[in-house]
């Protein structure tokens, strides 16, 4: 069975796993990224995220079904509805693996809803085989559903630009290909401006501290396909589950310095 390039889809020995340093080891292994501990890998490839793999691979061309469940594993609010009627607002973003990115924001108060997906590519309804191919162009991307009388646009993007690199083309960490790309989407002509403010202000951090220039997307905002089922709030789910995020470390100097204008 061959398996495509996606960061996940290494078949190793029972109860080894890579690690971010390139070499096996037993057991779960963790690196500090950017002030915060993530679990690398799942330790038994065994398990039911790698029997998940196994399914969609035979298939070829088959396709999996992209329906998911009604609640929010987490959250406990539709995955879907109409949520603009209910005062709530959307934000999509990409930030690398979004297994992680997704409880990044879950987390945050005020948001109502998360949910994983693929945007900004060629075709409709994309599987996670196709995306992983890097044949379509999609984004692994997170839907975040939030109040706006709670939590800002502005705080949604802090937590984005705290959260990954946006200074690697196409990659976060060991995670590498377009589908991991730096992405901010925009519906509005205020949120594409808040979008490339902030993008600026941390640009000039970044590069004062050695890293290069913010390479982050930002588009409109494209349809979103849900990914599926399995991919969502998968950290929840799988509490030792792969995390590939890792912040700079640096965000909160731009905090700093807007608190002291």
């Amino acid at each position: 069975m061959r398996i495509g390039p996606c960061r996940r889809m290494a078949f190793l020995a029972p109860n080894v796993v890579h690690t971010q340093f390139g070499r096996s080891t037993h057991g779960l292994a963790q690196k500090r990224l950017g002030g915060k501990n993530c679990v690398l890998m799942r330790q038994n490839p065994y398990g039911s995220f790698f029997k998940s793999l196994t399914d969609f691979a035979k298939g070829g061309t088959v396709k999996m079904s992209m329906q998911v469940a009604e609640k929010h594993a987490v959250l406990g609010n539709p995955m879907e509805a109409d949520f603009a009627s209910q005062g709530l607002a959307t934000a999509l973003v990409g930030l690398g693996c979004f297994w992680g990115a997704e409880r990044k924001f879950w987390e945050m108060k005020g948001v109502h809803s998360t949910a994983v997906g693929y945007s900004g590519g060629s075709n409709a309804q994309p599987s996670y085989k196709e995306v992983c191919s890097g044949a379509t162009g999609h984004a692994e991307v997170v839907r975040i559903i939030y109040d706006p009388a709670i939590v800002s646009f502005g705080e949604i993007l802090d937590t984005f630009w705290d959260s990954h690199d946006p200074t690697t083309l196409n990659r976060q960490g060991n995670d590498v290909g377009s589908q991991y790309r730096s992405v901010a989407y925009y519906s509005t002509p205020e949120e594409k401006a808040a979008i490339e403010d902030s993008r600026d202000r941390f640009s000039e951090v970044l590069q004062a501290n050695g890293y290069g220039p913010v390479v982050t997307e930002v588009s409109e905002m494209p349809t979103f396909y849900f990914a599926e089922d399995y991919h969502q709030q998968y950290l929840h789910k799988n509490p030792w589950g792969y995390c590939g995020l890792g912040g700079t470390g640096l965000y909160p100097l731009v905090k700093e310095a807007a608190a002291a204008r």
